[in-house]
């Protein structure tokens, strides 16, 4: 019975997750939508407008993901037993995020965009993404879905950062904005190069490629930004390149290591 309120819990999550951001901007909440009020901000890491389109590509995997979890066939499925409510814990973070985003409470959205980053990590981390191999259908409903989701949020995360700054006026202790945008944006090169070399983990990194290229493109007249954008997305797709056969090393020595009535049930 447990497991069949988490799989009915985490429907309910992802359809009250995507109905509550349809709704903020197709009311809007409180008289504005979430792009007019990034737009007031002048920071340099916003992608362009069209970028923010992955949020269909995002509520879709999500509906997959929650189609694929409330299956009989995987009620009792381990990944899925430790991450459920992890999952409805995060839409939670995130529509909480909306209504403080869109009543302006500027600082408190960085407190419910890190929950719901850390949240999403923590269920990454729980899928073994890049670490273990699952079925097929695991793998495309399960954790792309997700990689995809934590990709957006990482970006997403900066992001809130540097407009809650820019609502506190901060003066960036001497550096211009210009030089705090090139800062963050290989601060996001090397944590996705990272992920690119120890998870080997395609669409997390194409997500980041797609944020790092509308950014170059949004910033063109602010050379220092699209540059460095730019040579972000090379850093990231050599990684990459050498990250996934890294990775299907591992699994292998990992499957190799494990009794095969273990190796089994684990994949």
């Amino acid at each position: 019975m447990r497991d069949i309120i988490r799989q009915i819990a985490v429907v309910l999550s992802t359809i009250t997750v995507i109905v509550v951001n349809g709704l903020a901007n197709a009311l809007p909440l409180n008289g504005q939508t979430t792009g007019e009020i990034s737009d007031r901000f002048d920071v340099y890491f916003v992608p362009a407008g069209y970028v923010f389109s992955i949020w269909g590509l995002i509520y879709l995997a999500l509906i997959g993901y929650s189609i694929y979890q409330v299956l009989p066939s995987q009620r009792e499925n381990p990944r899925l037993r430790r991450t459920g409510w992890l999952y409805v814990l995060s839409c939670a973070a995130n529509i909480a995020w909306l209504f403080l985003w869109h009543y302006e409470y500027f600082a408190l959205t960085m407190v419910a965009m890190t929950a719901l980053l850390l949240l999403l990590i923590a269920i990454y981390l729980d899928l073994g993404t890049g670490r273990t191999r699952v079925s097929a259908g695991e793998t495309w409903l399960v954790r792309v879905p997700f990689s995809i989701y934590l990709g957006w949020i990482t970006v997403a995360t900066i992001a809130n950062a540097t407009s809650l700054l820019a609502d506190l006026n901060w003066n960036g202790w001497g550096l211009s904005p210009e030089t705090w945008a090139v800062i963050m944006l290989i601060a996001a090169g090397v944590i996705t190069s990272a992920v690119a070399l120890i998870r080997g983990d395609v669409a997390y990194v194409a997500v980041i490629v797609w944020a790092l290229i509308g950014i170059a493109v949004k910033q063109a007249d602010t050379f220092s930004v699209s540059v460095t954008a730019k040579a972000m997305v090379v850093a990231v797709i050599v990684a990459l390149i050498l990250g996934v056969p890294l990775s299907r090393r591992r699994v292998e020595r990992s499957m190799a290591e494990v009794p095969e009535e273990v190796a089994r049930d684990r994949w």
